[in-house]
């Protein structure tokens, strides 16, 4: 046995062998690189032709993914793995990938119904799948939320598409809803009165409609108000507390008396 012939045929193929992984490394490193920009130029081009953000992201993410599959595939071809083999492959990958993460395409589904019915859009303030907070991104699987208390939430599409959905930026104003309890011998006009009239002082509460205070219900300490200014969603929570603030100080000032719970017991006679 040739033992100079063995190794330099060893170190032929392994010289080939590495140039040949140096060349798959580079294709991989510019294939990337050309990747990101050819999403950065579709977006570029959607964004000239003021597309929305959410269908921008979504399509931007598609072309990813496809584009990323194309170098894969070139790739194992430059390998000489045989590419039409490994279509099938793919394709019956795909049929046992779906039967396993069928939630996952559920998402993905949902996903793309979410973006053709547009029950709302990136930047919308909204209620989704439980979670209520600022839509920051509407994903292949799932959308961004971030909550008030900035948290970022993920949402799974179907769980989304599948639940209730309120939107409160797609209406020019919500309704804030509080309520104030009197005492029974408070004069009620009075109270209305004066609670409209603070009201109408709080910065970004609307003009008109004018905020609404009526008599709600009646319980054991009095009769009880509702108390509803209305405001952009932007400024919901600033007007949510600040009604809350307004009804104590207006109700202080008057100098209403606090409410308590009253029974009148009658003894009759023996």
């Amino acid at each position: 046995m040739d033992i100079r012939h063995i190794s330099d045929t060893v170190t032929t193929t392994l010289t080939t062998f590495g140039l040949k992984v140096l060349g798959a490394l580079l294709a991989w490193i510019v294939g990337r690189h050309l990747i990101a920009l050819a999403v950065r130029l579709v977006s570029a081009a959607l964004t000239r032709q003021q597309v929305d953000p959410t269908l921008l992201r979504y399509i931007g993410n598609i072309v990813s993914v496809a584009l990323n599959v194309v170098l894969v595939v070139a790739i194992l071809g430059y390998f000489g793995v045989e590419t039409t083999s490994f279509a099938a492959l793919v394709a019956a990958m795909g049929v046992a990938i779906g039967v396993a993460w069928s939630g996952l395409l559920a998402n993905f589904a949902a996903g793309a119904f979410v973006i053709v019915l547009r029950p709302f859009k990136v930047g919308d303030y909204v209620r989704a799948g439980g979670v209520e907070g600022t839509v920051k991104e509407i994903g292949l699987f799932a959308s961004t939320i971030l909550t008030p208390d900035n948290v970022t939430t993920f949402v799974g599409n179907s769980k989304v598409f599948s639940d209730t959905v309120q939107n409160f930026s797609a209406s020019a104003y919500r309704r804030v809803d509080r309520t104030a309890q009197l005492d029974h011998t408070v004069n009620v006009a009075d109270a209305i009165r004066r609670l409209k009239e603070t009201l109408a002082k709080i910065p970004n509460v609307q003009k008109d409609p004018p905020p609404d205070v009526e008599i709600l219900d009646f319980s054991v300490r009095g009769p009880v108000l509702a108390v509803r200014p209305y405001t952009h969603s932007d400024h919901y929570w600033q007007v949510y507390f600040d009604t809350n603030r307004a009804v104590v100080d207006t109700f202080g000032a008057a100098g209403y008396p606090v409410p308590e719970e009253r029974i009148r017991m009658h003894q009759g006679s023996a």
